[in-house]
């Protein structure tokens, strides 16, 4: 048998606060010091009301003070086929109005011979059942899985062990190239620990496979902002199901990097809530104060595509990512850095680009150099690989300079002279030549002479590099 403690408790607040009162009123008597009929007349309580609680509490403790409900309180009094039949048809007719259904019940009480129920006891039948048994019923079961299933949040314990991607149509309008209005898409990757921006893209072209490639690239890699130090590797990248998401390029780089990747549920973006109270932040704390946003009227002086990457840029790395966040009761960068630990980085970024930046069809080196998308691409050590096929990567928001890549091996950085201000000497282009001309007379009859081709290449790349500093562009942020 439980305790009178325990069966207390079951009660509610009021219920023993109700409880605890009466029980002041009668203690003065229960410890001799007045009469029933003295705390009658002060308390203004009849007699005999005052007998019973004495009564109950003497034979029960302080729970026999307390006020018992009716079993049936809040229950309609309707035959058991009538109610089966008031729930039929509120879960088959999702708008039907309890006046209309309470007709209908009518004349199915004077077919059945039952007394007909009245407006009011069809809205209790219907207002006592439970209200995730309705939203099954008539919002399916999306809908419940979403409102009512028991969810388990896990939430990181160091930074880097989850990030986060997505992508967003942003509310706002800028001008692209051509002059006209369009909306940005914006890519972002969250740490997941620490709320804190790994990595952004913003474009005009829809989500692809591989700007989630770059914008990884750019979270992965090492920032030259010093303000901005969120790198590494994660251990998990969560994602929805969108095509670029679930590409097999971001298959294999996942595999190449031992990222894990995690996926939400088809249609249930559970777990996504981070994400997409950020899209929120950048709605109201960064879009609405700009012009061209689609809820202001005045879109007069919209911002030109560079004017609005720098200001996102600024926002995101120096205001976001060191304003205290609501959730973690820190800066993102602070919370990045309180664990005090050394990111996982690739072994080189050559490896990463290797991964990660876009491949092309094979080209053939030419003796101008490699020819890709109307423009010609040049650098010394290309000239001991002319006639032989290369694989080039390259970042479509930087076509000024290629990787170029001879059987799975970094070979140079190969720059457009149309585009860029770099430019060949022209000692370094004949001495690669007349280089090239004698390990091929010294090695023709050796099978392995292309492998000594790149180690000498290597060599001299190496040599060069120690000669002079290098004027190739980088890649922004990378």
């Amino acid at each position: 048998m439980k305790s009178r403690k325990d069966q207390l408790v079951s009660y509610s607040d009021n219920q023993r606060q109700a409880a605890m009162s009466k029980y002041k009123v009668i203690q003065p008597n229960l410890a001799y010091q007045k009469s029933l009929v003295d705390i009658s007349e002060d308390e203004g309580i009849p007699l005999r009301t005052l007998q019973r609680w004495k009564k109950h509490y003497q034979e029960n403790g302080l729970i026999g003070l307390v006020r018992k409900t009716k079993s049936d309180s809040g229950k309609t009094r309707l035959d058991p086929e009538v109610i089966s039949e008031i729930e039929s048809l509120f879960f088959t007719y999702r708008k039907m109005s309890i006046a209309t259904i309470q007709r209908k019940l009518c004349k199915f009480c004077t077919e059945k011979k039952f007394i007909s129920p009245s407006y009011s006891q069809v809205y209790k039948a219907i207002k006592s059942l439970p209200s995730s048994v309705g939203v099954l019923a008539h919002e399916g079961e999306k809908v419940y899985s979403e409102k009512f299933d028991l969810i388990k949040i896990r939430e990181p314990k160091r930074p880097n062990e989850v990030w986060q991607a997505d992508h967003t149509l942003l509310d706002i309008e800028i001008i692209d190239t051509k002059g006209v209005p369009k909306r940005p898409w914006l890519t972002i990757i969250m740490d997941d620990y620490s709320r804190a921006i790994a990595g952004y893209s913003v474009s005009f072209d829809s989500p692809s496979a591989i700007q989630t490639a770059l914008t990884l690239h750019q979270a992965i890699w090492t920032k030259r902002d010093s303000k901005w130090p969120i790198c590494g590797i994660p251990e998990h990248f969560y994602t929805d199901h969108g095509s670029d998401f679930t590409s097999d390029h971001l298959e294999q780089v996942a595999i190449d990097l031992r990222i894990n990747l995690l996926f939400s549920k088809v249609g249930v973006p559970r777990g996504r809530g981070k994400i997409e109270r950020f899209f929120l932040t950048v709605n109201q704390l960064f879009l609405e104060s700009l012009p061209g946003y689609i809820g202001n009227s005045d879109k007069a002086d919209r911002l030109n595509f560079q004017e609005f990457r720098n200001k996102l840029h600024h926002f995101l790395i120096y205001d976001y990512n060191f304003k205290e966040h609501s959730s973690i009761k820190m800066c993102p960068i602070d919370k990045w850095n309180s664990k005090l630990f050394l990111p996982n980085l690739p072994e080189n970024l050559e490896k990463l680009d290797l991964l990660l930046l876009e491949i092309s069809k094979s080209r053939k080196v030419h003796s101008d150099g490699i020819h890709f998308q109307g423009l010609r691409y040049t650098n010394p050590n290309l000239s001991a690989f002319v006639g032989e096929s290369v694989l080039i990567r390259y970042n479509p928001s930087d076509i000024a300079e290629i990787r170029v890549f001879y059987r799975n091996q970094f070979l140079c950085n190969a720059v457009s002279p149309e585009i860029s201000n770099y430019s060949i000497d022209i000692n370094d282009l004949v001495a690669a030549r007349t280089k090239r001309r004698k390990i091929l007379k010294e090695k023709i009859n050796s099978p392995s002479s292309v492998d000594l081709l790149i180690t000498e290449q290597e060599e001299k790349a190496g040599h060069s590099n120690k000669k002079k500093k290098t004027t190739l562009k980088r890649y922004f942020n990378e």
